[in-house]
C-alpha cells in the first residue's frame, strides 16, 4: 500500500479538504456519544495549537500530556504538529516522582494534565523544572484550589483553544507545514522502564508514515474500521490505531467515557478492530470464567461443549471449513458463542490483536475457539509500533506471524542455535535515537539496522519470541531457559495473574506467584470459603492447594527442566507505586528479586 508523502499533521489537513464531514472522532460525555467530523478535528487542532503560540510554545518545542485518552490528547497532539512542536506522552498512573523525571527529562515547555490530580504531580516538582512555561488543564473542577502563585501558571484547555480560534487566520500554520519534513521529530514516547530509567524514543513523522502501510495491509483496515481508544495513547501500540493508521485511511476512533468503562463501551461501539495487551485478554478470559461458574448447570454443560468442539477449528482458516464445520460452529455459536461474544463486545470484530508483552498461546486458542479472530502481533516503541503479524488466513499460534510490509529482517546468530538468534530490523519504522542518549542509540541501531534485544526463532516459516536476550536465564546445571515461556503457561490459568520465574544459577525452577483475586475470590465464595482480603484469601489452605493444581496442569505443557518444582504465593499485589511493576504492567525482575529475596531463598533450603 503506497501512502502520501505527508507528515500526519499534512494528512490531517488533507483529510479535513476531502472528508470535511464524516466522522473521525466519537467521544462519550455523560452517556452520550457525540460524533467530531475531519472538518471540526483539523479546525480545533489549529485552534489548539495556535493557542500553544500565543502561549510562547516555540518552533520545535516540547508539549507534554499526562491523560486517559479523551479527544483533548489528540487535539493537542495533532495541534502541536500543526505549529511544529512536539509531543510527549506521560503515563497517567504515574506517581509524581517518574511524570517529574520524564517531563524534566524531556525539557517539557507546555503541560496539559487531565485534572487536579495530575497537575498536582507536575506542581510537585515544579522548583525541578525550569523550562516549564505553563500547565493546561482539561478538567476544570477543583482548580480554585490551586494555590495563588500557581494560578498565573495554569490556563484551561478551553481557554487556550479561544485564544487560538482568536487568530483568524491560519497563514502560520501553512507556513509551518509548508516547511515540515517527514524527518523532523512529531512524538517522544517514554520507554516503560523495566531495567532502570526510562528512555525518550524520538519518532519522526517518517517512521509513522513508515510503520502505518504494513499494519493497514496485515490487519486488513480501511476507511470504514472503528476502533476503541482505551490504552494508554504514551504508548505507541494506542498511537498506532489511534493517530497513525486513522488520519491515512479516514477511519473512525472512539473514545469511551473513562477507562473503568471499557467494558460497557466496547458493547455499545462493537468495533471492527479491537487492541488488547494480554493482560486484557486474560481479565476477559477470567471474566468469562466467572460468568460460567455463577451460569445453571445446562448452560456450563454447553459452554464445555461447545467449546471442545470448536477447538479444533482455532486455527484453520474459515475458507477451508468443511460443511460439517461450518454446521457445528453455527449451532454453537446461535447457542453460546454469541452470547459470549456479546458479553465482551467483541461481536462485530474483524480482527483482534494483542501484542506488547508475550501471551499465553492457550489464552489465544480460548478467543479463536469462541469465534474472536484474534491475532498475535510484535513491536516495539523503536520500531514505531507493529512490525510482524498473523495473517488473518495464516495463524500459527505461539508465534508472531511474519514481518509486515516495508519491514527489513535477519536474525543474528546467537551462541545456542536451539535457542534462536536477536531479531534485527531495518526500515522507515526504524526510529530517530533516544533523546539526549547517543551511548544507548548506537548501542540500538547499528549501520541502520535496530537491534530489538528480543531472541526469535523461525517456526514453519512464522516468528516465535523466544525471550529478552537480558531475560534467558542459565540453571545451575546450566541449561538454557526462557521465563516467559514458563510465566505465561501458567498465566493461562484464571486463577493466576502473575508469575515471576527464578531460575538463574539455581538448582531447579522456583517461582512467585499472584493470584487473580477476582476470580479465586469468586471460586471461594461459591465454596463458602471465608475470607476478607487478599491476604487472607491467598493464605486459605483451599487456594494452595487451588493454585497448586493450576502450577502441576501448567507444569504438564513443559518440558521437565522447565518445570516449576517450588513456588510461594505472594500476600499482596505487585504494585506500579512500589516499583514492582511499570506504567504497563511489566515486571521489574531484580526489584521483585531484591524485595522478595527472603522468600526466593527459602525456596531452596
Amino acid at each position: 500500500m503506497n501512502l502520501p508523502e505527508l507528515t500526519l499533521p499534512q494528512m490531517l489537513r488533507q483529510r479535513a479538504q476531502r472528508d470535511a464531514q464524516r466522522v473521525a472522532i466519537r467521544q462519550k460525555d455523560f452517556g452520550i456519544w457525540k460524533p467530531v467530523t475531519w472538518a471540526q478535528y483539523y479546525q480545533r487542532a489549529c485552534h489548539f495549537g495556535q493557542g500553544l503560540q500565543q502561549l510562547g510554545l516555540p518552533a520545535g518545542g516540547h508539549v507534554g500530556v499526562i491523560a486517559e485518552n479523551r479527544i483533548e490528547w489528540v487535539l493537542a497532539q495533532m495541534g502541536a504538529g500543526l505549529v511544529g512542536g512536539i509531543t510527549v506522552g506521560v503515563y497517567p498512573t504515574s506517581p509524581a516522582n517518574e511524570v517529574a523525571y520524564v517531563v524534566g527529562h524531556a525539557d517539557i515547555d507546555i503541560m496539559v494534565c487531565e485534572d487536579q490530580e495530575q497537575t498536582d504531580k507536575v506542581l510537585e516538582a515544579l522548583s525541578a523544572l525550569p523550562r516549564l512555561k505553563k500547565i493546561i488543564v482539561m478538567e476544570t473542577k477543583g482548580l480554585r484550589s490551586f494555590a495563588p502563585e500557581h494560578r498565573e501558571l495554569i490556563a484551561t484547555f478551553d481557554e487556550v483553544e479561544r485564544l487560538g480560534a482568536g487568530i483568524h487566520s491560519q497563514a502560520r500554520i501553512d507556513e509551518v507545514l509548508a516547511k515540515q519534513t517527514l524527518d523532523d521529530i512529531g512524538l517522544m514516547i517514554y520507554t516503560s522502564g523495566s531495567t532502570g530509567k526510562p528512555k525518550g524514543a524520538m519518532i519522526s513523522w517518517r517512521n509513522m508514515r513508515g510503520v502505518s502501510p504494513g499494519i493497514i495491509e496485515r490487519l486488513r483496515l480501511n476507511a470504514h474500521t472503528t476502533h476503541l481508544s482505551y490504552l494508554p495513547l504514551c504508548h505507541v501500540a494506542e498511537q498506532m490505531l489511534t493517530t497513525f493508521c486513522p488520519i491515512y485511511l479516514g477511519s473512525q476512533v472512539n473514545f469511551g467515557e473513562s477507562i473503568r468503562t471499557v467494558q460497557e463501551d466496547l458493547r455499545e461501539v462493537a468495533p471492527t478492530m479491537f487492541l488488547g495487551v494480554p493482560r486484557i485478554w486474560e481479565k476477559l478470559h477470567s471474566a468469562i470464567s466467572i460468568k460460567m461458574q455463577e451460569t445453571g448447570a445446562l448452560r456450563r454443560a454447553l459452554y464445555q461443549r461447545a467449546l471442545a468442539d470448536c477447538a479444533p477449528l482455532a486455527e484453520k482458516p474459515r475458507s477451508q471449513w468443511s460443511l460439517g464445520e461450518r454446521l457445528r460452529y453455527a449451532a454453537h455459536y446461535w447457542l453460546v458463542l454469541r452470547a459470549l461474544q456479546n458479553f465482551i463486545g467483541l461481536r462485530e470484530a474483524q480482527v483482534a490483536l494483542t501484542g506488547a508483552a508475550p501471551i499465553a498461546p492457550d489464552v489465544v486458542r480460548f478467543f479463536r475457539t469462541l469465534g474472536v479472530p484474534l491475532i498475535e502481533v510484535y513491536g516495539l516503541t523503536e520500531s514505531t509500533g507493529m512490525v510482524t503479524g498473523h495473517e488473518l488466513d495464516r495463524v500459527s499460534v505461539g508465534t508472531v506471524g511474519i514481518p509486515t510490509q516495508g519491514v527489513q529482517w535477519r536474525i543474528a546468530q546467537g551462541s545456542d542455535d536451539d535457542m534462536g538468534g536477536e531479531f534485527q530490523i531495518k526500515g522507515d519504522m526504524v526510529f530517530a535515537g533516544y533523546y539526549k542518549n547517543p551511548e544507548a542509540t548506537a548501542q540500538s541501531i547499528q549501520d541502520g539496522w535496530l537491534h530489538t534485544g528480543d531472541v526469535v526463532r523461525l517456526v514453519d516459516g512464522q516468528i516465535k519470541i523466544v525471550d529478552r536476550l537480558k531475560d534467558i536465564m542459565i540453571t545451575a546445571g546450566g541449561k538454557n531457559l526462557t521465563p516467559s515461556e514458563i510465566e505465561n503457561t501458567m498465566k493461562a490459568s484464571p486463577y493466576i495473574k502473575e508469575c515471576v520465574i527464578v531460575a538463574e544459577g539455581r538448582k531447579f525452577v522456583g517461582a512467585l506467584v499472584m493470584i487473580d483475586y477476582e476470580t479465586v475470590g469468586k471460586w471461594a465464595e461459591a465454596r463458602r470459603i471465608a475470607f476478607t482480603h487478599f491476604r487472607s484469601l491467598v493464605e486459605t489452605p483451599e487456594v494452595r492447594q487451588l493454585i497448586d493444581a493450576e502450577i502441576a496442569s501448567g507444569n504438564a505443557k513443559l518440558a521437565q527442566v522447565a518445570q516449576i518444582r517450588k513456588f510461594h504465593m505472594l500476600t499482596k499485589e505487585l504494585d506500579h507505586d512500589d516499583g514492582e511493576v511499570t506504567a504497563t504492567m511489566k515486571v521489574r525482575r531484580s526489584s521483585i528479586y531484591k524485595t522478595y529475596a527472603a522468600e526466593i531463598e527459602a525456596l531452596y533450603r
